[in-house]
């Protein structure tokens, strides 16, 4: 498949994340069966994981959303630029992030301290994906998905300049320039 200048091959069907999605949901029932936590998706590209993981949790909770910038193309840029705030008291509440992707751990550090800092009970991340990079950091991650290498993956939330999102499966590029922050290629 090729979007753009890239060529993805499939990497993680869609029958593979359905089955994830079900058992992290029902780990998160379990871990949270007496407490409301308010899950925190963090948009654009955890908006499929988000809704897929919520229709399959049982128990009660809430849900707001943030959205949170740092790439440019394919790459992190370093800067965070929160676009879209809480509008709710997170005081005393069970957090739970929801993310599509970590790659450097940059961003969930970011979300993680300003989370702590307005009074949470408690902070825990779920990610579809965890990249190498951030495991190498040991970027706390409570429920992890897939773990996967330094690929760029585009489908199921996740773009490469806007396209891809919608894809019902993941797909991944290994093309060297993307991996040494070169999207020119």
């Amino acid at each position: 498949m090729k979007i753009k200048e890239l060529e993805f091959e499939k990497f993680i069907s869609e029958d593979e994340i359905k089955q994830k999605v079900t058992l992290l949901a029902e780990t998160i029932d379990h871990d949270y069966a007496a407490k409301t936590p308010v899950f925190l998706p963090i948009l654009n590209g955890s908006f499929m994981f988000s809704a897929d993981l919520l229709k399959q949790v049982s128990i009660p909770c809430r849900v707001s959303f943030v959205k949170i910038s740092s790439y440019v193309g394919t790459v992190s840029s370093g800067q965070i630029k929160t676009l879209i705030g809480l509008e709710e008291s997170l005081f005393n509440q069970d957090i739970i992030i929801v993310e599509d992707i970590i790659d450097t751990g940059l961003t969930l550090q970011k979300i993680i301290e300003e989370l702590k800092s307005l009074g949470t009970k408690s902070v825990e991340v779920i990610s579809l994906l965890r990249k190498k990079p951030a495991r190498d950091k040991k970027i706390p991650v409570k429920y992890p998905g897939f773990d996967i290498g330094t690929e760029f993956v585009v489908g199921y939330g996740l773009d490469y300049d806007g396209l891809g999102r919608n894809l019902k499966d993941i797909y991944r590029t290994d093309s060297e320039d993307i991996l040494n922050g070169n999207p020119e290629v």
